[in-house]
């Protein structure tokens, strides 16, 4: 983090220094500025942040002890310097237009967003914002492959999208950093509104509104609402990249783009995007290759052909958004192509393929899931067939979609059938309408356990050379543990 003195982080947050004795305002925070007590060290800040199992003032020693400078209280706590922000009641009361943040929290953006300042004014740093009900962070791992070509680049480590993960992101910021890749997310009115507040982004890339949160959000119009935070906080003359075969999506946002004075790109397959892909095939280890075409935008003709090395068609479209920001920012095609080309998967439990030396392929994509992503995933799956050997789909819940969850599930189910899976597994009682889904449509065989343990157990009898097994879920179904065992992935 650039250093700021304790007293330039209370004038920031609003709080006061404690103890108010002579140079303790004058203590500089060289280190980290971390959450989590265990990642404290030396010179680090500390945030004492209430989360729903612990209250991080519990750990401020534990911080002390390894090294911390201060920590970021909303009461005095002895042992270590503390910057103190009061706690105001009213604003832990829920309202439409204000997630409910407790007081560090709060103090924490408005940390990061002076350290965004003073990165901005020290060497004009440049900010993209993503969201997304799915693909958040394979399309932030592919611009921190892309971006550096430019210049040096901060992504966010694993998916920090949150209230928590995004100022921590950027507290990282130096002042030679010339690229800020912000993922957000949200699961409520005005999360992102409060995450751009922090980062206001130069370029806003929404890649889809499908139905992650369904149960919190109750609806899509909802979703899309919260998803539209993000390009309402672009900078003046700032850029939308859309998903350009979302006619909703399109006619919502780029509206209220325009509203703010920002330009709108379109990207997708359709003819309706500026930046599309085209001739879009699989190879037998389900990564996609396409032609790169937009000639509005000044890319050659007949088009730059592309090949990923990410598994699962729905990457092109991830891609096309990143060609969008890299154009933007000045990076010539051939080079986009180029680098577009020469990335490699990042993220753990994402499309995560194994090769076992048995001959049978793990394909681990149960970080998370929605009926959305749960599509992608079986249609990576089918595109995946060898010629000798089956596909298997080993199915858990998805969360958090209401009232809608049988019915999304059963879709699912369905789907496998229609793409001719061979084996259906469902893991718990969540994900039980996608067998009865695929039965009913005629699916070769199914199958369904309680948890993860006994899933394993019929795995390990029936899988043989050649067979290709998917493995996806929501992240608290516990799916991605069983891929991790399946693949001998142990770290």
């Amino acid at each position: 983090m650039i250093p700021l003195t304790l007293g330039e982080v209370a004038r920031v947050t609003g709080g006061q220094v404690h103890p108010g004795s002579p140079g303790t305002e004058d203590l500089r925070v060289t280190g980290p500025v971390v959450t989590d007590s265990r990642e404290a060290g030396p010179g680090a800040l500390y945030v004492a942040r209430r989360g729903e199992v612990a209250d991080g003032h519990d750990f401020v020693d534990a911080a002390a002890r390894r090294g911390a400078l201060a920590a970021l209280t909303n009461r005095v706590v002895e042992g270590l310097p503390c910057v103190v922000v009061p706690e105001d009641p009213d604003r832990l009361s829920a309202r439409p237009d204000r997630p409910p943040y407790d007081a560090v929290t709060r103090a924490f953006a408005a940390l990061g967003r002076e350290v965004v300042d003073r990165c901005a004014a020290a060497g004009g740093l440049r900010v993209v914002g993503i969201t997304g009900s799915s693909g958040k962070t394979s399309t932030k791992d592919l611009l921190a492959q892309v971006l550096p070509a430019l210049g040096p680049t901060l992504a966010p480590e694993a998916s920090y999208n949150s209230e928590v993960g995004v100022p921590l992101t950027v507290c990282r910021l130096t002042e030679d950093t010339a690229y800020l890749v912000a993922e957000m997310g949200a699961s409520g009115a005005g999360h992102i509104a409060h995450l751009t507040a922090i980062a206001p982004p130069q370029v806003a890339v929404v890649l889809n509104v499908g139905s992650a949160h369904l149960g919190e959000f109750g609806s899509r119009a909802a979703i899309m609402e919260a998803k539209s935070e993000l390009v309402q906080g672009l900078v003046p003359d700032g850029l939308a990249v859309l998903n350009g075969d979302d006619e909703a999506l399109v006619e919502t946002m780029g509206g209220r783009a325009r509203d703010v004075g920002a330009r709108v790109v379109l990207v997708g397959l359709g003819e309706r995007a500026d930046l599309r892909a085209t001739e879009v095939v699989t190879d037998e280890r389900g990564r996609a290759t396409f032609t790169l075409t937009a000639p509005g935008l000044g890319a050659p003709e007949p088009g730059l052909r592309v090949a990923l090395q990410l598994v699962g068609v729905h990457h092109v479209g991830n891609a096309l958004a990143v060609a969008a920001v890299a154009h933007e920012w000045g990076m010539p095609w051939e080079q986009i192509a180029a680098s577009l080309a020469a990335a490699t998967p990042r993220s753990r439990w994402r499309m995560e393929v194994t090769e076992r030396e048995d001959g049978v392929t793990v394909v681990n994509d149960a970080y998370n899931a929605n009926p959305e992503s749960m599509r992608a995933a079986l249609q990576s799956l089918a595109a995946m067939r060898r010629a000798e050997g089956r596909t298997l789909a080993v199915v858990g819940g998805m969360l958090e979609l209401g009232a809608d969850s049988d019915a999304e599930h059963a879709g699912v189910g369905a789907l496998a059938a229609r793409l001719g899976v061979d084996h259906l597994l469902t893991v718990g009682e969540v994900a039980r309408p996608a067998a009865t889904a695929y039965q009913q449509g005629g699916g070769a065989r199914v199958s369904s356990v309680a948890d993860r343990h006994e899933a394993r157990a019929l795995l390990e009898e029936e899988l043989r050379a050649g067979d290709v097994v998917l493995l996806k879920s929501s992240r608290d179904s516990g799916l991605r543990v069983l891929g991790d065992e399946l693949a001998g992935v142990t770290d």
